[in-house]
């Protein structure tokens, strides 16, 4: 389905107005939730960056124009009664007026501990997933103090060096046989490479998908 064809197809309601979930494309975290009239969203087709309808000033905006939190376009997707949509970027900052990475903070129904447990223990993973996310906020909001905001604010370079003296310490604990060293070690290895991943906007699902395809 070409664009020309699915933007006939778009559904808005008696205001104009169809709601558009904005939802990071690498760490996969809902960022807020806006509203699209027909101009937004056609301007958010032809720059590729997100364009809203304020319902409260009656006005047309562009998210980060003042503030400079852009959030770049990958995707545009509607649900199934094509009366909503899913909006995938890459977020420059925070998306919340707050300053918060996402605008969704409050737990109405927190997840019950043992249930939160339950859920750990049938996704061996999970963490890697919450570790991620926990960067893309870091760095969007770039919390004073933090360790994983000084690396992004150093930038690649720093990252990098990271990267190689945690890959040459994980060498060295396996070369002397120490396991409670080398699992020291690995850890901070990904952990590196997460905020490498996030710094290069490459998503870990890509990365898993490539370990898929290898198998």
């Amino acid at each position: 389905m070409t664009t020309g064809q699915a933007w006939d197809q778009v559904k808005f309601d008696e205001n104009g107005l169809i709601p558009a979930i904005v939802q990071d494309a690498v760490s996969k975290t809902v960022l807020t939730l806006a509203y699209m009239n027909k101009e937004s969203l056609q301007k958010s087709l032809e720059t590729k960056e997100t364009w809203f309808w304020s319902r409260s000033r009656q006005e047309l905006w562009h998210k980060g124009a003042t503030s400079g939190n852009t959030q770049r376009i990958v995707s545009i997707q509607m649900d199934c009664d094509k009366d909503a949509l899913v909006v995938q970027v890459v977020p420059n900052g925070s998306a919340c007026h707050t300053g918060a990475y996402s605008c969704f903070a409050g737990e109405l129904l927190p997840v019950e501990e043992a249930e939160a447990k339950a859920k750990q223990g049938s996704d061996r993973y999970a963490i890697l997933g919450e570790l991620e996310q926990l960067i893309a906020a870091r760095e969007a909001e770039r919390p004073e103090g933090s360790y994983t905001t000084y690396l992004f604010e150093k930038g690649v370079d720093k990252i990098l060096k990271k990267v190689g003296e945690e890959s040459a310490e994980v060498i060295i604990a396996a070369k002397n046989r120490d396991p409670q060293e080398l699992r020291y070690e690995a850890s901070d290895l990904i952990f590196h490479l997460l905020i490498l991943l996030r710094e290069q906007k490459l998503p870990l699902d890509e990365v898993l998908s490539e370990l898929e395809r290898r198998r």
